[in-house]
């Protein structure tokens, strides 16, 4: 289904924008969310549909590969077996600017999210809808095992990025964090983690990538760690009471784990996911003091203000 997007109503968003207030625009948005290098907003007072702004290109055909990317690992999810909304992008070019890729995907009711669903539903509907998003999860191990030395997808399982629906009698998921294509062909990563840095101070991204850029993109190829992280996010969502049935129902559906998942271990996980993307955001902070107030200079990516973790 195209999502038949006003190309033009994009352009003048991106022209008009003032990164530190989305308000002070002739076309009217309204903020729903942030990724890791993106904002996710409505415009114009279209509910159907969000637009995920990724500000981070030198050039058109710059944002022309990852848009490819991002098709293709998004194929490939739906492959798989997950369910993927409908979406498309668009590439605007603004002179004097970077080049922006908006992915459009059509809108969920915000309280069909699993994020949004878990803060009002009883325990044990929350552990099924858990059990349930493992199950999504275990659909890219068996893909990834049936093309092995080919393909390789890896994704985000927390639970922010899963969206519950009913379709009659059945439940049905479907996987909205499709912006960063993480996946490997023939062994060689697709993804380029550059652009990911460049909303950080270009002083202190060789942090970034010695320390934490390799670890944070590995971990997500490996089984283990995405259900540990799926797990792990209940403390982020302020839901800790539930990591303890959510680990029980994670290792009952996966008893052949190399490692042993434990709460123990999902702690641990946590503390160390808490510093690296509370550093990261720390850095975009002074990235964007550094240079709206020191050298007042525009600062391209609207940040969120305190994130609770």
């Amino acid at each position: 289904m195209k999502l038949n997007i006003d190309e033009k109503l994009l352009y003048d968003f991106e022209t008009h924008l003032n990164p530190m207030d989305i308000e002070d625009s002739p076309v009217s948005a309204k903020l729903v969310g942030y990724g890791e290098i993106s904002s996710i907003f409505k415009l114009g007072g279209n509910d159907s549909v969000v637009f995920k702004r990724l500000p981070i290109f030198n050039s058109r055909e710059e944002a022309e590969r990852y848009s490819c990317r991002f098709l293709t690992y998004s194929e490939h999810l739906a492959r798989a077996g997950l369910n993927i909304p409908e979406q498309e992008t668009v590439i605007i070019a603004v002179p004097d600017r970077p080049v922006s890729l908006y992915i459009a995907q059509k809108a969920y009711p915000s309280d069909s999210i699993c994020s949004r669903q878990i803060q009002s539903i009883p325990t044990e509907e929350a552990v099924k809808l858990i059990s349930g998003i493992s199950d999504e999860v275990k659909k890219i191990l068996d893909y990834n095992n049936k093309n092995r030395g080919q393909v390789e997808l890896s994704l985000d399982s927390q639970i922010s990025n899963w969206v519950y629906t009913k379709n009659g009698g059945s439940v049905v998921f479907y996987y909205i964090d499709t912006s960063t294509p993480l996946y490997r062909i023939d062994g060689v990563e697709q993804f380029e983690p550059e652009p990911l840095l460049k909303s950080s101070p270009p002083g202190l991204r060789w942090i970034l990538r010695k320390f934490f850029l390799d670890d944070v993109m590995n971990r997500y190829y490996d089984y283990t760690s995405v259900l540990i992280d799926l797990a792990a996010n209940l403390y982020k969502e302020q839901k800790p009471e539930l990591v303890g049935p959510a680990v029980k129902v994670i290792t009952d559906k996966n008893e052949t784990l190399k490692e042993a998942i434990t709460v123990k271990n999902v702690e641990s996980y946590y503390r160390e996911d808490k510093l690296i993307w509370s550093l990261f955001l720390a850095f975009r902070k002074a990235d964007r003091f550094l240079k709206t107030k020191i050298f007042g200079k525009r600062y391209e990516f609207i940040l969120p203000g305190k994130i609770k973790r």
